[in-house]
């Protein structure tokens, strides 16, 4: 009887390098319970990903426009208002649902908005059952760029996971953002770099193993010579990040080394300067884009559960969404402030020229929260706010409205396909979709 030959989690790749022996191991492979796949693509103009997120949502009935339509066929609600400078720029998608279990409130909505899958039960908050999509995009499109994604924010540790309890934490720091952005490792168009000498040795070993590599995808099942091809790929991935240093950076025109920010941003009254911190964080992500060091980022401004204290507020948002009588005039408010931020973030991202554009004409950045109502922890007609085209392939400078209760998967099934990623769906269960939402797409 003939037996397929076994593979031993210890197996690496073999080949021969200048006459003497490399090696690079192995990932997991179904032969010992592997899982995974990606694949990305490149554009002329590179299509990048951010994220806006703040936490205990909106106040729904000052928050939908009155009509639908494009460009002066609709005007901003009350709660958007913030947005006017960038409504040329702008989508709002109003009447789609998040269509899990709501479970557990602050965090079904996010992880059936973000993940596309069904929470767990309870409040566990590590207990994301799947990549956030902004982990999800920085696995396929962030492989070339020096850092694969960066998360950020003025007033959150932000909400990226990988997976269960694998959280990628946002740095709150202005300073210390700009200190791995732009300190050691950053050079400008012109600079010299530090070259290590090892690196263009370590670039050649993929070469050498290659041969090895094609045999033993003849010795196991087509779901692990995915994975296999995965792991391959992103060793190459990090080869050509060791090569982007030993070269001149990129010659982007906008891309400069920008001035250094503040060591502490101190609260004032007992609040936190969330708007300059955010102001300042944002200037720096969108730098970072325009010098290619990466292309996918999440701003991660509040929590879910975020009991920051607001100018003006009495007490923190979360207890006012609760707590606060009649028609929350405060939280009303605390809304308003939030938009401002999420336009100083467009704003930042449409200053950078690129092309014949700008830089936010080459990326989409979608806004949301964790739930719609505060009051309610609701988590039906859902916020979402998409600024810039994706290189043209998003409307912009209007308000579409769905009257069938859709998925928001939709939403996420649009970027990841204006990305340059061909997905068949997104999501799970009722939350699943295999269609974007056709109206936002050119």
């Amino acid at each position: 009887m003939s037996r397929t030959p076994r593979t031993s989690r210890r197996a690496v790749l073999r080949g021969l390098l200048a006459g003497s022996a490399v090696t690079v191991g192995l990932p997991w492979l179904e032969t010992f319970a592997g899982r995974g796949n990606a694949w990305a693509v490149d554009d002329a103009f590179p299509r990048r990903f951010g994220l806006f997120y703040w936490g205990n949502g909106n106040l729904p009935d000052r928050w939908i426009p009155s009509q639908t339509g494009f460009g002066d066929d609709w005007a901003l609600s009350e709660q958007l208002a913030p947005l006017a400078s960038v409504k040329e720029q702008l989508t709002v998608v109003t009447g789609l649902d998040v269509k899990v279990p709501n479970v557990g409130p602050h965090l079904s909505g996010i992880v059936g908005m973000l993940t596309g899958m069904t929470p767990p039960d309870g409040e566990d908050d590590g207990g994301y059952p799947g990549p956030t999509l902004d982990r999800w995009l920085a696995q396929r499109i962030g492989g070339t760029t020096r850092f694969r994604s960066i998360e950020a924010g003025a007033g959150s540790d932000g909400r990226s996971y990988e997976g269960a309890h694998q959280q990628s934490p946002a740095e709150n720091s202005p300073y210390a953002l700009y200190q791995r952005l732009f300190g050691a490792g950053f050079f400008e168009p012109g600079e010299e770099p530090i070259i290590d000498p090892t690196w263009a040795l370590r670039r050649s070993v993929l070469d050498a193993v290659a041969a090895d590599a094609d045999r033993m995808k003849t010795r196991v099942s087509a779901d692990d010579r995915q994975r296999l091809q995965q792991h391959l790929d992103g060793v190459r991935e990090l080869e050509l990040r060791l090569a982007r240093l030993e070269d001149d950076p990129p010659d982007l025109a906008s891309c400069r080394r920008p001035d250094a920010p503040l060591a502490d941003y101190p609260d004032l009254d007992g609040r936190p300067q969330l708007r300059e911190k955010n102001r300042v964080i944002s200037q720096l992500l969108a730098m970072a884009c325009a010098c290619d060091q990466v292309r996918v980022v999440s701003n991660w401004f509040s929590s879910p559960v975020s009991d920051l204290l607001y100018p003006g507020a009495t007490m923190g948002h979360h207890q006012l969404t609760h707590d606060e009588p009649g028609d929350q005039a405060q939280v009303h408010q605390i809304v308003i402030q939030i938009m401002q931020s999420f336009a100083d973030m467009i704003e930042a991202f449409r200053a950078i020229p690129e092309g014949d554009g700008t830089l936010l004409d080459h990326m989409v950045i979608l806004g949301t929260s964790d739930v719609s109502l505060g009051r309610t922890h609701s988590i039906e007609d859902y916020p979402i706010l998409l600024a810039g085209s994706a290189g043209g392939r998003f409307h912009t400078n209007q308000h579409v409205r769905s009257s069938g209760g859709e998925s928001v998967s939709k939403v996420n099934l649009s970027i990841i396909r204006a990305m340059g990623l061909s997905e068949p769906a997104w999501g799970t269960n009722d939350n699943r979709v295999t269609d974007g939402l056709t109206a936002i797409e050119t």
